[in-house]
């Protein structure tokens, strides 16, 4: 019995996971790739729940973006834990 990967639809994250694979072929592994490459890992990080979690995710970058009031900083633990929430609905038991 073989076992295939998971596949993962980038929806529009391609460009950001192209060039964060040819970051990660160009320098060896260690510290300087790990600065090399960090920006991209993020921006594709973010990209991947942006599509995951649209909503979710923009709640948490309107609500979390400064810190202000109780109220608001209220608001941005619930986004947060919505944001978790649906992260978790998408992950698969391997």
């Amino acid at each position: 019995m073989s076992v295939t990967a998971p596949t993962v639809n980038l929806h529009g994250c391609d460009r950001l996971y192209r060039a964060l694979t040819q970051c990660h072929r160009q320098i060896p592994a260690g510290p300087s790739r790990d600065a090399a490459c960090r920006h991209l890992n993020r921006s594709f990080a973010e990209c991947l729940v942006a599509v995951a979690c649209p909503e979710e995710s923009d709640a948490v970058r309107t609500l979390c973006s400064s810190g202000g009031t109780a109220l608001k900083r209220r608001q941005c633990q619930q986004a947060q834990l919505s944001l978790s929430a649906c992260l978790s609905s998408h992950q698969m038991d391997l």
